[in-house]
């Protein structure tokens, strides 16, 4: 237990920093809340635009009254996050999940420092758990710390997480628990595509975005010999010779094929998305997708 607190509080310092000192102005322009919300009445003056008459309480007063509206700023935020096998890979120091982790912990403080709700749901090929959208520090903790606890459960190899993943099930199931407009971040790494009917569905709700995390050696492996490859989610292996050139050229263009169908199916619905690798700069990736939203 102390050393997840350990981790924790290692991810919240460093998050926290970033979400305050980088995201700060970006995250207020780029998630403006979901409309405008009635705030009172007043008496009309010149200038008022007519379709703003309140004709309810301009009757009762026998004088024209208008409507004053102001930004609705509070938001919910949910972080539809994969935690299927796949996610616990990687060759640059860095585990896959341990980026998906700290992204999602950056979202989540820069949520409540613009006084923003913010919900989670685990996934597999299954809903694995839900965190109501809630606000303040300690319930980011609390989202971090679940993390953190399902990857020390996949480490183990114990977990009855299931390794697979589906993008639909997440999908339908956030329909179904938020009702209003929400922000939300569907946060992957698989290769898998999405269900069309479901992410249309979503899109046309909420104002969805997706980000996928990739790894270097998802695309090209050392020269080393034959090397055996085992699928974290499906346990299936397959043998490859790295050093046959054409081998490795059908690899790396199988996995760019995968990448270019989703970001196709990403760009015709609508839905901004990044893509980022283990050992780039996720900051750059993040401020680049909220601009995009500008």
């Amino acid at each position: 237990m102390n050393d997840l607190l350990k981790k924790v509080r290692k991810i919240e310092i460093k998050t926290k920093k970033l979400s305050h000192n980088i995201f700060a102005g970006q995250y207020h322009s780029a998630f403006k809340g979901k409309g405008m919300a009635f705030s009172e009445v007043r008496e009309y003056n010149y200038g008022d635009e007519i379709r703003s008459i309140d004709w309810n309480v301009t009757a009762r007063f026998n004088h024209p009254y208008v409507k004053i509206f102001e930004e609705e700023r509070e938001m919910t935020v949910v972080l539809i996050i994969d935690i299927s096998g796949s996610t616990f890979f990687g060759t640059n120091k860095v585990l896959k999940s341990e980026i998906i982790t700290e992204i999602a912990a950056v979202l989540s403080f820069s949520a409540i420092a613009n006084n923003d709700k913010v919900g989670v749901i685990f996934f597999s090929d299954k809903v694995e758990k839900y965190i109501p959208p809630k606000k303040g520090s300690a319930h980011i903790l609390r989202i971090i710390r679940e993390l953190l606890m399902y990857s020390d459960i996949n480490a183990t190899e114990q977990s009855e997480i299931q390794k697979g993943t589906s993008f639909s099930e997440p999908l339908k199931y956030f329909s179904s628990v938020i009702k209003k407009r929400a922000t939300c971040f569907f946060i992957t790494d698989s290769f898998g595509k999405f269900d069309d009917s479901s992410l249309r569905i979503t899109a046309r709700k909420h104002d969805l975005s997706v980000i996928t995390v990739r790894d270097k050696r998802e695309y090209t492996l050392p020269k080393i010999g034959l090397m055996q490859l085992k699928d974290a989610e499906s346990d299936k292996t397959l043998w490859i010779d790295t050093n046959n050139s054409k081998q490795m050229k059908a690899f790396a263009e199988f996995r760019r094929k995968q990448d270019e169908e989703t970001e196709m199916q990403l760009k015709r619905l609508g839905i901004d998305n990044v893509t980022l690798q283990t050992n780039d700069d996720y900051i750059k990736s993040l401020m680049k997708l909220f601009s995009s939203k500008n």
